[in-house]
Parts: C-alpha cells; sequence; structure tokens
C-alpha cells in the first residue's frame, strides 16, 4: 500500500497553503473557521495526503461547505480552469481499456481513486459553480450516473456564456482541455 502520510514539513507547508487560500476565499466558507478545520485535518492524516495530491495536481482545494449531517468539512478542487495535471483522461478504466490505439495516460476515476477523492457529481458541480467563475475554457468530468455509464457514455461540464453546462461524450474519448475535479469530506 502507498505511503499516504505526509512528512511534518509537508504537512505543514500544506496547511498554510491551505489557510491562506482559506482566508482569501471567505465567500466559499462564510460561517466556518480555520482552527476547526486544521483540528480536524491533523487527526486525519490520509485527508491531508488526499489534499496534498490535489494541490500537487494544481487543483487548488479549498472548503466549500460542512455537512451537517456527517460532520465533515467538504473540500473540493478551486482552480479556476480543470486541474492540469489531471487532464487529457478518459471517463474510466473500463473505458480505458476499451480504447485500441492513443490511449490516454489514465481515466478520471482512477486518478480520483488513487488520490482519496471522488469526482463531483452534476449537482455538486453546479454548486461549485454558484461560488464563482470555473471551467470557462475548460471543462470536468462528472460522476456519471450507472444507467448513462451502462450506455458506454459519460458526462462533463463547463461553464460558457455565464451558464453552466453538462454535456455527454463516450467514455473513452479524452481532450487536452478535458480533466477532473475532486471533493473530498474530513
Amino acid at each position: 500500500m502507498k505511503n499516504t502520510k505526509l512528512s511534518r514539513e509537508r504537512a505543514e507547508e500544506l496547511l498554510a497553503i491551505l489557510e491562506k487560500r482559506f482566508l482569501n476565499n471567505m465567500n466559499r466558507h462564510a460561517d466556518l473557521k480555520w482552527d476547526d478545520i486544521q483540528k480536524k485535518l491533523e487527526e486525519y492524516p490520509n485527508k491531508l495526503w488526499s489534499l496534498n495530491e490535489m494541490e500537487a495536481s494544481e487543483g487548488e482545494p479549498d472548503v466549500i461547505g460542512y455537512d451537517e449531517k456527517t460532520k465533515e468539512f467538504i473540500f473540493c478542487d478551486c482552480a479556476a480552469e480543470s486541474p492540469k495535471a489531471r487532464r487529457s483522461v478518459c471517463y474510466d478504466h473500463e473505458a480505458l481499456e476499451s480504447r485500441k490505439a492513443n490511449k490516454p495516460k489514465d481515466s478520471a476515476v482512477s486518478l480520483a481513486e488513487k488520490m482519496g477523492i471522488k469526482l463531483l457529481d452534476e449537482n455538486e458541480y453546479r454548486e461549485l459553480q454558484k461560488m464563482g467563475s470555473f471551467d470557462t475554457k475548460t471543462s470536468s468530468w462528472l460522476l456519471t450516473p450507472p444507467e448513462i455509464r451502462k450506455l458506454g457514455g459519460a458526462i462533463f461540464g463547463d461553464c460558457r456564456f455565464n451558464q453552466v453546462f453538462v454535456y455527454h461524450n463516450g467514455a473513452e474519448s479524452y481532450y487536452a482541455g478535458r480533466g477532473f475535479r475532486g471533493i473530498l469530506k474530513v
């Protein structure tokens, strides 16, 4: 199993990055306090590791809410465009395996699993778009309902003309401007 614990130095550095982003974007989490979030992150080093993976792949994770039912803080990739290091991937492993030629390096679902996060679903994506302007030049794969995936498709979203659009594509397709955004509850 892959080591999912950060060095003390990297953990401190990451916490400082996350705190700065948190304080600079209070519109995403007006009623939350950083000290509460940091305390929770320190209790779950594997979640801090996942946030580091999000940060390392240029996702710019930030807190976007709090789940009252589960008592968890919700982190999401808040980079203006789909994270650069997660683009040019097809939807899932099955789609990757179905390609005969010109296979992408990986799939969105597989990369998310390796990072310990999940893809945003359509509702989460639409909620994120209420907090800013995201994917105005790129697009992001979204967690696809099984009934669509069973037929070979997958969905993705973007924002054009100040409007959020959700489209479909063959799950095996991949583009330089399409990646995925992750969500993580802590």
